[in-house]
């Protein structure tokens, strides 16, 4: 049971407990610097016209193919 709960996916993606919650904390504070821009933009249409669109693309582009060998 705990294995499946805290080692099966990371390892499905090649990764430790440890380097997975490092990875996942880091794309959770970059989706929230993404939230961030987005909601200036919404107010401020002017400023980060593309920046939460491209953190999302770059984000996407580092993960799509996980785990997949």
């Amino acid at each position: 049971m705990i294995t499946r709960i805290f080692l099966t996916h990371p390892r499905s993606v090649d990764e430790t407990y440890a380097e997975h919650a490092v990875f996942a904390g880091r794309f959770a504070f970059e989706l929230l610097l993404a939230a961030g821009a987005a909601a200036v933009h919404a107010v401020l249409p002017c400023l980060f016209e593309k920046t939460a669109s491209r953190m999302i693309a770059d984000m996407y582009a580092r993960t799509h193919n996980r785990g997949k060998n």
